[in-house]
């Protein structure tokens, strides 16, 4: 009798929790959540969110509610900055998520018609009607995770939930992530849930202790997602997960170049011209899926830099268009044109091209792929291999080679070709043995029989040279071979083929031993941590211990020499007409290190170092300079920074005007008080002056504080955002007339003592732009 009732008082407690989470989503309010009123513009919705944003952060908001709070933020901004959804919630109050209350009623409706503990007291019932169906449709066991996720891992990034039964944050999150996942999926990202309470050999194994998590694998490597759950966090973290160097951009300058590296890689070029400064990430999953077989570049038509290739190519510069190029760069093998690019069309096409006219047989693995094992008598498939020497240029031999197999595509023949330096046993075994043969090009038609090696084949009987009579000879063969298989008479077993582009030994063992290293460190912090806590705690108590000893000898020396050598008496200078400045015990810790002030340019080799990858406290202070201004400019500012290069944490840099002006404007369109940045028409776009501007860049946050100089010596100082000293806004500076250059940084270290400070105002950006 008393089990009965303590039941039905948890029945009633947990009715109760739901009712006020039903009650708390009805008088959701995005706008009393931010602030703002119903007539506010995109722009005050956008700064109430950012200043919201930062207060309530989890991170560094220690209220218990903070988290909750910053998902009503998260929530509110993303109703609000989305017009079709502000519209909706302006007209019906639900923001079209109709469907998300019907969910919320469908859990409740059937959460009571099971209202009951099964198998313990605190255990709750998780069964399929109770499942989402997106999560059900996702859902990961152990073994599936082993065998299929993680070898796809290599093809394509996964996106996984950790999730849990009554997680009232999961619930929070489930429209972002519905959203997420449809569109995700459709670029070809795959998607995975794992429940953590019945899956908990996976979820302990991708090291997700608390739910709910988002991970991203790549390359069968785990990353945590760590930001707050909105659709473009979520994109740019999958977008993060894949390599850098996947796609190349592409411009007049370096176009010839691109296309002409598929005889050292051994594979198709594949170049998409579209408008835009980034490349799609559609293209980017693209690359990654193929990236053993193509070599992919991005040129941006938006943009002056690709006038030629769209000039000489005849490219739509509206139509997003895909070239591919094989053997030959004046000419593309194949083009597409699409307005959306869709994943299905675009695999397709690639798929479509994945080899090259005449491949190079580079490995053993190619060689399956070209020239695959015949089945049966209807699947055959011949190969016809050109043996020649290697040469740095294609020779006369290679090229009439290359026209023939334009001319003579056939579905059951593949066209292919060795160089016979690189692989001599294979060459030998399909040359004669006469001295005709040597230093010069042969042609043999072969047809594998089994994996193990066994061909038939017919070798020419002359070298050849690329003449007209070579190609006669060659294509009545291949016309005879299909009434007459049994013209290849001679058999051998081909040895397997060295894999030429693989890395050398050193290489190999280094990048062996490095995933080594990562895999353990990675199992120790994310699979293990809690078995190694007893190791962990041993070593840092034997470390502990050592540096004691050393310190405590390192006291002792010291002392016992201050006995033994008593000090001197000082000598007390003469007076002189000048005066040596005396420092303190406590000034001497800020005077700088170096007697110099050591400033490096910010190009597109240091910018990943010097910002992007910026450890966490330090700043990157950048003056911004032009060839006409670097010297005196930098004078200037070595001359007002340098009594804080003492600390350690902080960076000087400069930036070329005339190199990065588009990556200079684009950063300064989030400084509220900035003046407006003039468009590519404007007849002032280039003469707006930025000489003398100062940012000083956190890397690891995001933000940047801007200091811009001011307009004259003799002018009241002003001091404006970020500290800035601005007596012209919404003009541009440097305007008409006589002014020093070396004066537009005359107020420069106070801006720095604020910088340090940390009273300067903070300009927050999503993420860092590429400095091309």
């Amino acid at each position: 009798m008393e089990v009965k009732k303590l039941s039905i008082s948890w029945q009633f407690l947990i009715v109760l929790v739901l009712i006020l989470q039903f009650l708390s989503a009805l008088d959701f309010d995005p706008y009393r959540v931010l602030g703002v009123s119903r007539t506010a513009s995109q722009a005050d919705i956008k700064k109430a969110y950012k200043k919201l944003a930062r207060e309530w952060h989890p991170d560094k908001n220690r209220d218990p509610g903070a988290a909750d709070k910053f998902i009503q933020i998260s929530k509110a901004y993303e109703i609000l900055s989305n017009e079709e959804k502000r519209s909706s919630y302006d007209r019906y109050g639900d923001a079209g998520e109709n469907q998300q209350q019907q969910q919320r009623e469908y859990r409740f409706r059937h959460f009571h018609e099971n209202f009951y503990f099964d198998e313990s007291f605190f255990h709750f019932p998780f069964n399929s009607e109770q499942r989402d169906s997106i999560d059900e449709k996702y859902l990961l066991h152990f073994s599936h995770y082993v065998n299929e996720v993680v070898p796809d891992s290599f093809k394509k990034p996964y996106l996984i939930k950790i999730t849990s039964d009554w997680c009232f944050s999961c619930i929070h999150i489930e429209p972002i992530w519905k959203e997420v996942v449809q569109e995700l999926e459709g670029l070809g990202v795959g998607i995975g849930v794992v429940h953590a309470g019945y899956e908990r050999r996976l979820a302990h194994h991708l090291g997700a202790h608390s739910t709910p998590s988002i991970l991203g694998i790549v390359n069968g490597k785990v990353s945590f997602f760590h930001n707050a759950v909105v659709r473009e966090n979520l994109r740019q973290f999958v977008e993060s997960l894949l390599p850098g160097n996947l796609v190349e951009k592409v411009t007049n300058k370096n176009y010839v170049r691109f296309l002409s590296g598929w005889q050292q890689e051994n594979k198709p070029h594949v170049l998409l011209f579209d408008q835009g400064p980034s490349v799609p990430l559609l293209y980017k999953l693209t690359a990654f899926a193929h990236k053993d077989y193509l070599s992919f570049g991005y040129a941006n038509v938006g943009v002056r830099g690709a006038e030629e290739m769209t000039r000489q190519y005849n490219i739509n510069v509206y139509v997003p268009t895909i070239l591919v190029f094989k053997e030959h760069i004046n000419k593309p093998a194949d083009v597409m044109q699409a307005r959306g690019l869709k994943r299905q069309l675009v695999d397709n096409f690639i798929t479509q091209n994945k080899y090259l006219m005449a491949a190079r047989l580079t490995s053993q693995k190619l060689f399956h792929e070209l020239c695959p094992v015949k089945r049966s008598h209807r699947q055959r498939k011949y190969c016809v291999v050109l043996l020649t020497p290697e040469a740095t240029k294609l020779s006369k031999a290679f090229e009439a080679f290359l026209s023939f197999a334009l001319a003579n595509t056939q579905d059951t023949v593949r066209f292919v070709h060795v160089y016979s330096s690189r692989q001599p046993e294979f060459a030998s075994t399909l040359l004669p043995h006469s001295e005709a043969f040597q230093g010069n090009s042969a042609v043999s038609i072969l047809e594998r029989r089994n994996t193990a090696g066994r061909v038939v084949y017919k070798t020419l009987a002359e070298p050849w040279t690329g003449s007209k009579s070579d190609k006669f000879i060659l294509l009545g063969l291949l016309d005879q071979l299909r009434t007459d298989p049994g013209l290849l008479a001679s058999e051998a077993v081909l040895p397997d083929l060295t894999d030429e582009l693989a890395p050398i030994f050193l290489l190999r063992w280094l990048y062996s031993a490095s995933d080594y290293l990562t895999d353990c460190w990675e199992t120790m912090i994310h699979s293990n941590w809690r078995e190694m806590m007893p190791l962990l705690s041993l070593i840092f108590s034997a470390l502990f211990i050592l540096f004691g000893t050393v310190i405590v000898q390192a006291f002792s020396d010291s002392s016992d020499e201050r006995e033994s050598h008593p000090p001197e008496k000082e000598e007390v200078p003469e007076k002189t007409g000048k005066t040596e400045p005396s420092f303190t015990k406590e000034s001497s810790s800020k005077i700088p290190k170096k007697g110099f002030v050591e400033v490096t340019e910010l190009t597109d080799v240091t910018y990943t170092s010097n910002l992007v990858r910026l450890r966490p406290g330090h700043m990157n202070v950048v003056l911004i300079l032009s060839n006409s201004t670097r010297s005196v400019l930098l004078q200037k500012f070595a001359f007002e920074v340098y009594t804080f290069t003492g600390s350690s944490c902080l960076h000087f840099s400069f930036l070329s005007l005339d190199k990065h002006r588009e990556w200079l404007e684009y950063l300064l369109e989030f400084a509220q008080d900035a003046a407006p940045i003039p468009n590519q028409y404007d007849k002032h776009f280039m003469e707006r002056d930025y000489t003398g501007y100062v940012l000083a860049l956190n890397g690891h946050k995001k933000y940047f504080c801007l200091f811009k100089p001011q307009k004259t010596v003799e002018e009241e100082e002003t001091m404006g955002s970020c500290g800035d000293l601005d007596a012209s806004r919404g003009k541009p500076l440097g305007g008409p007339g006589p002014r020093p250059i070396k004066g537009k940084l005359s107020k420069l270290s106070l801006w720095m003592e604020r910088l340090l400070e940390g009273s300067l105002q903070r300009f927050y950006i999503p993420s860092w732009p590429e400095l091309d």
